[in-house]
This record gives structure tokens, C-alpha cells and sequence, in this order.
């Protein structure tokens, strides 16, 4: 059976503002990679699948990490920041190449898997023509709410929009969408600016799916999968659930850590067998430490690779600062 083939949209021209930072939101790091470099490497990948990124006027850093990440990938420009269905549109020319799939996600949810991806599409199989990704949110103020009846998806309610009933639903839009590729045009295009701001939203999408007679439904998530960043503390709380996922599969892989917690990682580390690593070991990127190796504590190691059976530290610097 032929794999169905695929577009995955990941918008990333927003300023990023509220991080009081010349650089742009989605070239922060977790983990020693940028946001967008997470969440192009969870994007469908190989034979069939399509990758377009939409990105803010004299954003030359952002076209240069998305050539040097995924050369395959096409990239767009939103001249005018008019909403996330106007966003989409600036890859017009992507969608009307034709996919299965049509994926929407965001330049700056870093957590999020390669995994969810395919859940989200896995609908679209069936007939559904809109896949909403959704979560549980502790505190859900200030998000959309998914109201559902049955297992259709019937509105995304803003908050300001919602009644005393729909505020009181957890169910909340995470804002990843997925689509059917033979229908998204149709959709995207439809959806107008009637709103206080005179913007295009996407979460329209679902009105005009059920006028269409189309299904639309929710897959959920957890809500730190979907964390947006929109601040540096948003960043910290990232970094800090990232460290956590690395933590915890470098253990399952059978790394020693002996104070897990006070050890860093980045997110292309890699481990042999055997290996140990002290408490108050920072490691950053391009590093590969291979079986038995042995990094004492207080040791900070980026772009090495160490040897079979090494012992590194305590209080290592490698490669070294420069003079």
C-alpha cells in the first residue's frame, strides 16, 4: 500500500517580542538546539513527505538554520502579520502541489514529537477532513476551548467568546492542525477577518468544515508537548522538561547518573554502553562519549567525542576555552 504523502507548514515569523531579545524567537536553545530545529526534526520526514517554512521579512538567520536543518525544505515569507490562516497562505504555492496531509505547526513548541505528528494524522485516514491537536490544560484561561460532541470536534472557543459552560472545559487548543490535503485550500481560503482585529485565525477552520459537512475531531496530547515560548521563562520551563526527557532516556539507554538532576544534555548526544557520568556535569552539542567512559564531576563538554574506557575530569573543559 502507497504511504500517503505529505506537507508539513511550520510557521515561525513571529518577532518574539516579549523575550527582550534581538534574536529571533524560534533560533532560541533547549537542549543545544534552536526551537525550530526541534520541531523540524519531529516533522515527517523521507520519501513523500513535503516541509514549508514560513517566516518574517529580514529573517536571514531563521532561512539559514532552516537551510542548514532541512535543505529540502521550502521557505516563505509573510510580508504582513494578519493572523495564522494568513500565515498558512504565504505557503499557497506548497499546498496547491498537492499532499495527502496538510500539517500546521509552530516554530516554537520545541517538545513536540514526531510521534504526535503521526497520531494527528492518523484520522485523516478515515475520512476526518480537520485534526485538531488538544490538551488538558491545568489552568486553561487565556487558551481556545475544544468543545466536542461525541467524538466531533464542533467549535474552538476563544476565551473572551466562551460561555460560563465552554470556560469551564479543560479541553484546550494546542494549535496544531492537520488537514486533508484535498480539501485544505478550499478551507484556509475560506476563512475571513470578521473579527476585532481584522485578522485571518485558523481556528475558523472548524466552523467551516462542519458548513462544509466534513469532520473535524481532536487527537489530545500532554500539555508540556505543546508548551508555546513566549518568554524566557517559558524557555526555562522548556529546558527544564527537555532535560527531563534526555534524563530519563539516557538511564533507559543505561548511562550512570548517580544526581541525574544536576546533570545537562543536549539533544544529539549520544552514549555508548557502560558510561558514568558524575553530579554537575554540563554537556553541550556534538558530543558522543563511547563505552565505559567515565565524566567526573564539574566537567563542561562540547563537539568532543571521547574515547573508549576515557576517564574525563573532574573540572574538564573540552574542547578548552581559547586563550
Amino acid at each position: 500500500m502507497t504511504a500517503r504523502s505529505s506537507l508539513t507548514i511550520v510557521l515561525a515569523a513571529g518577532e518574539g517580542t516579549r523575550m527582550r531579545s534581538s534574536m529571533p524567537k524560534v533560533l532560541h536553545p533547549v537542549a543545544g538546539q534552536s526551537l525550530l530545529a526541534h520541531v523540524l526534526g519531529a516533522a515527517p520526514k523521507g520519501a513523500g513527505a513535503a516541509l514549508a517554512v514560513v517566516v518574517g521579512p529580514d529573517h536571514r538567520a531563521v532561512e539559514e538554520e532552516i537551510r542548514r536543518l532541512r535543505p529540502d525544505a521550502t521557505t516563505f515569507v509573510q510580508h504582513e502579520r494578519l493572523g495564522t490562516a494568513h500565515a498558512v497562505l504565504a505557503a499557497r504555492e506548497a499546498i496547491a502541489r498537492g499532499a495527502d496531509d496538510v500539517l500546521v505547526a509552530f516554530g516554537d513548541t520545541p517538545l513536540i514529537s514526531a510521534a504526535t505528528f503521526e497520531r494527528l494524522r492518523a484520522p485523516l485516514k478515515n475520512g476526518a477532513a480537520l485534526a485538531v491537536l488538544g490538551f488538558q490544560a491545568a489552568d486553561p484561561a487565556g487558551y481556545g476551548r475544544l468543545v466536542v460532541e461525541g467524538n466531533r470536534l464542533v467549535a474552538i472557543r476563544e476565551q473572551a467568546d466562551a460561555s460560563p459552560a465552554e470556560r469551564a472545559i479543560k479541553l484546550s487548543n494546542a494549535g496544531v492542525m492537520a488537514f486533508d490535503g484535498r480539501r485544505a485550500l478550499e478551507i484556509i481560503e475560506t476563512i475571513g477577518n470578521a473579527n476585532s482585529k481584522g485578522e485571518y485565525y485558523l481556528t475558523d477552520a472548524v466552523a467551516i468544515v462542519r458548513d462544509l459537512g466534513l469532520e473535524a475531531v481532536v487527537i489530545e496530547t500532554s500539555e508540556d508537548e505543546v508548551r508555546g515560548i513566549n518568554t524566557k521563562a517559558h524557555l526555562a520551563e522548556a529546558e527544564a522538561v527537555m532535560q527531563a526527557r534526555l534524563r530519563k532516556a539516557a538511564l533507559e539507554a543505561g548511562v550512570t547518573m548517580t544526581a541525574p538532576d544536576t546533570v545537562y544534555l543536549a539533544a544529539d548526544t549520544r552514549f555508548g554502553s557502560d558510561v558514568t557520568i558524575e553530579p554537575f556535569v554540563v554537556i553541550g552539542p556534538g558530543v558522543s562519549i563511547s563505552d565505559g567512559a567515565v565524566i567526573h564531576s564539574f566537567s563542561h563538554i562540547v563537539q568532543a567525542s571521547i574515547g573508549k574506557n576515557a576517564s574525563v575530569g573532574p573540572y574538564a573543559q573540552l574542547p578548552p576555552r581559547p586563550n
